[in-house]
């Protein structure tokens, strides 16, 4: 199997219809998913099975225990974390393949002692303060197209 083109990291998802759309879409774009235990479902959810539909098959994916597992598994890779405390915008990154999208749980975000690792490439897209937050799928749909617009598209 080829070097995924960006590898997807969920920290902690809690909602298996997002999983399971963020899975159909890495395999639209060759990307691989990482899901961080805990998770807030089971991975034979049929939930995460009916949102993923007959991709899931087609995924590349692992389970892991800890960020820090996928840190020493992809030492080389640049991490962009999400999040809408950033004040940098996603279009203003600078992605590369083989980047790192790193995802917060649904309701808790990412930690501060992840987020703070390394501030300058803390990412976000804009809203208005109307809106909490955006849906993770959603977010990451639109982050993921970005860095693949950036870097001269999908080598089909």
């Amino acid at each position: 199997m080829s070097a995924p083109i960006l590898n997807i990291v969920l920290y902690q998802p809690e909602i298996p219809q997002n999983t399971g759309n963020i899975g159909r879409t890495c395999v639209a774009i060759g990307a691989k998913l990482w899901l961080i235990r805990p998770l807030g479902y089971k991975l034979d959810d049929r939930y995460l099975k009916r949102a993923g539909m007959d991709y899931w098959q087609h995924l590349d994916w692992e389970a892991v225990d800890s960020w820090h597992e996928v840190q020493q598994r992809l030492p080389e890779a640049n991490v962009w974390y999400l999040t809408k405390t950033a004040t940098r915008m996603v279009w203003d990154a600078e992605f590369t393949r083989g980047d790192i999208l790193l995802f917060g749980s649904e309701s808790r975000g990412l930690p501060s002692a992840i987020l703070n690792e390394l501030p300058p490439n803390k990412i976000k897209l804009p809203m208005t303060d109307l809106v909490r937050s955006l849906n993770l799928a959603s977010t990451m749909n639109t982050v993921a197209y970005e860095a693949i617009r950036q870097f001269g598209g999908l080598e089909t």
